[in-house]
């Protein structure tokens, strides 16, 4: 019987040919067909008879992985891992894959919303297009130059991020306690404490994947231990930072702004008081939303989809140990 390969990753045909045609030669390949993250019940139902899942957000969950019998990868679009059961899928026999390719283009992002609001650039735009050309005091910014800029997560992303700001001759603080202070001193960052970094940055950065340990991670006590006027940016994960007290520091000016590409519910309800600020700048979780990358994570994910159908193990498993063991 001919392989069936899903792929619920919200990605324009036209912008993974290579991967498309790689993928059509080796099974019968199918889309998502909701335009948007499936949800369980509807996953569910489209898993059935598929061997390879390319994945995007979507809530691969313990029922979901038992009731995909004939599964064997979740390649997911991106590096992010907590819309998958991890130890369920393990257990199951099925190899969840990343595609670090991504990594590069979110750290771009990030750039582009430090500069963006300490620069008020959105600001500013909103201004020449309402003829207030002349009101250049209310467009002041911030440099980025040598400030400081502290990164939580030093993991491929927040290391991209601190190869970026050498450029702009920034003191670069990291905070991860899952990688050893030699390595960070590596590429010239200084390894610190979550408190110290928060104390002394002029710019905070999150790079941190979800979990339990992280989730709520930045509330109101972490946020009143930053500078006055300093800027906080997440490109992670929205949970990671508690919004309410975010929106307060935001609005008592105890921040002078925040650059968000993602929240914690997405996309945000109506009554999000972060809409209504001018101080901040959202996209709509669009950091690896880029031609160049989704041509690499495709082909990432591709490879790694291929070799698990041919009975070889993929290059970037995040758990290993799961390839070639037999559902039971």
């Amino acid at each position: 019987m001919e392989k069936k390969i899903l792929i619920t990753a919200l990605i324009d045909e036209d912008l993974m040919p290579e991967a498309l045609a790689l993928l059509r030669s080796k099974a019968e390949v199918r889309f998502n067909p909701y335009g948007r993250a499936l949800r369980e019940e509807e996953l569910i139902k489209e898993l059935r008879d598929v061997d390879a899942v390319f994945a995007g957000g979507d809530p691969f969950t313990e029922r979901v992985i038992a009731s995909a019998r004939k599964l064997k990868i979740i390649a997911r679009d991106g590096v992010g891992l907590d819309r998958v059961d991890l130890k369920a899928a393990t257990e199951a026999g099925v190899v969840v894959t990343i595609a670090p390719a991504v990594c590069e283009s979110v750290a771009d992002l990030t750039f582009g919303l430090i500069l963006s609001v300490m620069r008020r650039i959105l600001i500013a735009d909103r201004g020449v297009r309402s003829q207030q050309w002349n009101l250049r005091r209310k467009f002041v910014g911030r440099d980025v130059h040598k400030a400081t800029l502290g990164i939580i997560g030093l993991g491929r992303v927040g290391f991209g991020v601190a190869r970026r700001a050498k450029g702009f001759e920034m003191r670069v603080l990291g905070y991860d306690p899952y990688v050893k202070p030699e390595r960070i001193r590596e590429l010239g960052v200084e390894p610190t404490d979550l408190r110290t970094l928060l104390r002394e940055s002029d710019i905070v950065t999150i790079h941190a994947p979800l979990t339990e340990e992280t989730k709520g991670l930045i509330g109101a006590e972490e946020i009143s231990l930053m500078k006055d006027g300093s800027y906080l940016i997440n490109t992670a994960r929205g949970a990671i930072v508690e919004e309410k007290a975010l929106y307060e520091a935001l609005k008592k000016g105890k921040l002078a702004g925040a650059g968000l590409d993602v929240l914690t519910v997405e996309p945000p309800l109506p009554d999000n008081p972060l809409l209504k600020l001018e101080n901040v700048v959202l996209t709509p979780h669009i950091g690896n939303d880029t031609v160049e990358a989704f041509r690499r994570l495709s082909l990432q994910a591709t490879e790694d989809i291929i070799r698990v159908l041919e009975g070889r193990p993929p290059i970037h498993a995040v758990n290993p140990e799961a390839f070639g063991k037999r559902r039971s």
